[in-house]
């Protein structure tokens, strides 16, 4: 039996500052977003002294808090869109060769997923990598398989792919 190789990215790393009666203290703020490649993908925030150690901890969230996904072939299964604050993320299906045309956040998220082939657009005010990748997110957990599909409306996966509907008289 094989071990799950996982994809690790650091979206972003931050320093932040604690002013006490002493002085300044520096800690550091990592956000990471780890996947199998294989349709499971999570983020994480960690905190530490030290940059390796907010890293590793955000890492280790990351991996607890996977979401499986619903991957047809290398790209998604239909257009979706989600939103996370004041942030929203359009991801679009592509042909086969396109290649992941995105942003940072939005390309970390989907290279850990193990999709290729995704147009994305990230809309709204804010930008932050954070809101970003959890907006991402949002959109990927919406995607559905076929499978699902099929058994929600009662149709087997051949009555749905073939685009069969009751006529109305």
């Amino acid at each position: 039996m094989s071990e799950i190789q996982f994809v690790d990215t650091v979206v972003s790393v931050r320093r932040v500052t604690k002013v006490t009666k002493g002085g300044k203290r520096f800690s550091f703020s990592a956000f990471v977003v780890s996947g199998n490649q294989q349709g499971a993908v999570g983020c994480g925030q960690g905190k530490g002294r030290e940059v390796s150690a907010a890293i590793s901890k955000a890492t280790a969230l990351a991996r607890k808090n996977l979401i499986g996904i619903s991957v047809r072939e290398n790209t998604l299964p239909y257009d979706v869109q989600g939103h996370h604050g004041a942030t929203n993320v359009l991801l679009r299906s592509a042909y086969k060769g396109t290649g992941l045309i995105a942003g940072k956040s939005v390309r970390a998220v989907m290279l850990a997923l193990g999709i290729k082939d995704v147009l994305a657009k990230t809309l709204g005010p804010s930008r932050s990598p954070q809101n970003v990748v959890k907006a991402t997110l949002n959109a990927l957990a919406k995607c559905r398989s076929a499978a699902h599909i099929a058994k929600l409306r009662g149709k087997t996966v051949k009555a749905i792919t073939k685009g069969e509907t009751a006529h109305v008289a």
